[in-house]
């Protein structure tokens, strides 16, 4: 199968499986758009088509009835075990998966630093553009921060997903009133 094909068939299937989730920002976009962007940012960036492929396919472990043998029996034990390395642990807290991940962010692979940069960087932009209703400036703060200690453990992978995701925390800093560093 070509690169395009496995790229485009991974942006399918996670658009079928997430087909009804929405985005927590007051615009409620599809859900779609943010895997959509994610994949964008790893092309860009010159990122292998399992990278990109994975990019799109990150939270369909997470998020939906997705198993690891479903992704590996789709796409191959390459991008099945890079969606793995990169899914939180839905049977912790919230508090737990968000303490993880800033402790795992510096021991997993290179491929997986770049996938973690370009959602967090994704993330980043949509709480810009479009902030949850529920959460002030201190929780849009504490995400920021948050999301910028997970990043500075992927720094170094690559250059054009380094300032990408510099340029997200600029602007939800700014936002949020944090002094961005």
């Amino acid at each position: 199968m070509s690169d395009l094909a496995v790229v485009t068939r991974a942006l399918d299937f996670a658009a079928r499986k997430h087909v009804a989730q929405r985005r927590k920002g007051a615009g409620e976009e599809p859900y779609i758009n943010h895997l959509i962007e994610v994949a964008h940012l790893l092309a860009e960036a010159g990122a292998d088509a399992s990278v990109v492929a994975t990019g799109a396919l990150h939270d369909v472990i997470e998020d939906t009835d997705v198993t690891a043998d479903t992704l590996t029996q789709a796409f191959g034990a390459e991008v099945s075990a890079l969606v793995q390395e990169v899914t939180d642990d839905k049977s912790l807290s919230y508090a737990e998966r968000k303490r993880r991940q800033v402790e795992t962010a510096a021991h997993i692979s290179a491929r997986a630093k770049m996938i973690k940069l370009a959602d967090k960087t994704s993330n980043l932009r949509s709480l810009v553009a479009s902030p949850p209703k529920q959460w002030d400036e201190t929780r849009q703060r504490e995400y920021a921060r948050w999301s910028r200690e997970v990043a500075v453990h992927c720094f170094g992978v690559n250059a054009a997903l380094d300032r990408a995701f510099e340029d997200a925390y600029r602007a939800a800093a700014k936002q949020a009133g944090l002094e961005a560093a």
